[in-house]
């Protein structure tokens, strides 16, 4: 799997080739409803337990 030539363009080809639309279709819900709770939760304790987890995961927002 892992070659010289490996890109995003070419993992996703990749996916699409493998991934049923079902599993497509599900993956896409779930980015939508983790992007909703990382931007719009404002509850102290969870905004500061969700900023954790950014960081945890490598994204830079501050």
């Amino acid at each position: 799997m892992a070659t010289a030539n490996d890109s995003v363009h070419g993992r996703i080809e990749q996916a699409r080739g493998e991934l049923t639309p079902m599993q497509m279709a599900l993956g896409g819900v779930l980015v939508v409803a983790l992007g909703f709770a990382l931007l719009f939760v404002q509850d102290p304790m969870v905004h500061d337990s969700l900023h954790n987890f950014r960081h945890a995961a490598g994204v830079t927002c501050h």
